[in-house]
């Protein structure tokens, strides 16, 4: 069996630093070490990637669209098409995302998804982000078509995604979701606070575990009342952060960094199919987007998911907290996989999956590995 070695790397594993090191990987990961204990074998094809940096591949666990595609458009071959794009960006694992719209659309998406997944392993899941979400804090989600958490609906989509739903936001405060929470809890499915309007005591009461774009679409912190983003830094969860500097003021990320520590944010880029594209016209769940200068908006102002490229909030969590690669890593892959149990996925350990992410020494990225092989 062929095997592809990189060598000369500073490696990110995801658990320690290699300064001067290797990787041998088929499919998976066969070896990993430093440049001393390194032996070349017969069937080893060597890659000198001196001075360059290594990362497990990143994990996207929110994102609508980009390159002209979206999910919500219901074709499987698009896509695909559109995950193939992305991967580009060093995203190695997606989560197909979904918005409030009718449940007749939603259906057709989740059998979409369905079909993409069954021959692309880089959908790992789906984020049904609505419709159970509270129309005091909507956002870009479209109000006709939200509706209180169900139990039933959630049975009936995941089953038709064949149980691919991994994470799903909702407002629990708009509801008694006891039922809805537990079939989500039965199924793996993870509950994530967003578009809310929860109290702390509120959320306390709930099973949420995680958080869908801090600070952005919630009930904010405020010296009377916690509030869902009060409530994320208290109880420690796992929360999603846009960090394009639009989303989230460089000053407001830099405070979730310091309270929530690289163990619990994930980076997300939300981004709709307006990514990759010309500034101008686009679409998001039936409205009229407007993107220019980096921003995707709504007619009236509101920001509407993001053109954000994954690479970019990688470098961008770095420049606005001051933190390492390392750090960046865990918030980037590490925590993602450990949330959702992607057990061959987010660090770089023997008998892992073979993603990785190559950047030069200025953090330009320059490869994108995906289960061994180098995405064209």
């Amino acid at each position: 069996m062929k095997t592809s070695v990189l060598i000369n790397a500073t490696i990110y594993t995801g658990k320690e630093e290699i300064e001067s090191g290797f990787i041998r990987y088929g499919k998976t990961i066969l070896a990993i070490g430093e440049m001393k204990d390194f032996e070349e074998k017969e069937e080893d094809t060597i890659i000198d990637v001196s001075g360059k940096i290594i990362v497990p591949g990143f994990i996207d666990v929110h994102s609508h669209g980009g390159y002209s595609w979206d999910s919500m458009d219901g074709h499987s071959e698009e896509i695909n098409q559109m995950v193939h794009k992305m991967q580009k960006e060093g995203i190695t694992s997606y989560f197909a995302t979904t918005m409030t719209q009718s449940y007749e659309n939603i259906e057709k998406t989740m059998v979409a998804i369905k079909k993409a997944a069954e021959v692309n392993p880089v959908i790992q899941g789906i984020h049904l982000e609505g419709p159970f979400v509270s129309v005091v804090f909507k956002g870009a989600q479209p109000e006709e078509h939200i509706k209180i958490p169900d139990a039933e609906m959630m049975r009936k989509w995941n089953d038709l995604s064949g149980g691919r739903i991994r994470l799903v936001t909702y407002a629990p405060e708009t509801s008694d979701a006891t039922a809805f929470e537990q079939y989500c809890v039965d199924n793996n499915i993870v509950l994530s606070v967003g578009h809310s309007n929860a109290t702390r005591a509120q959320l306390m009461d709930s099973k949420a575990s995680h958080i869908t774009h801090l600070y952005n679409a919630q009930r904010g912190l405020h010296h009377r009342e916690p509030g869902v983003t009060g409530h994320a830094f208290l109880a420690k969860l796992y929360s999603e952060m846009i960090v394009d500097g639009y989303h989230i003021a460089p000053d407001m990320v830099n405070i979730a960094y310091q309270i929530l520590g690289a163990d619990h944010i994930e980076l997300i880029t939300d981004s709709m199919r307006a990514k990759g594209m010309p500034d101008g016209e686009s679409e998001l769940g039936g409205q009229k987007v407007f993107v220019e200068d980096k921003q995707a908006r709504l007619e009236d102002g509101t920001l509407a998911g993001s053109v954000l490229e994954f690479q970019d909030a990688f470098k961008n969590m770095m420049a606005f907290t001051g933190c390492g690669i390392a750090d960046a890593v865990k918030m980037s892959s590490v925590n993602q996989a450990k949330e959702f149990g992607l057990t061959q996925k987010g660090t770089l350990e023997i008998g892992k999956d073979a993603d990785m992410v190559l950047f030069s020494h200025d953090l330009t990225l320059e490869e994108t590995i995906s289960f061994g092989e180098m995405v064209k």
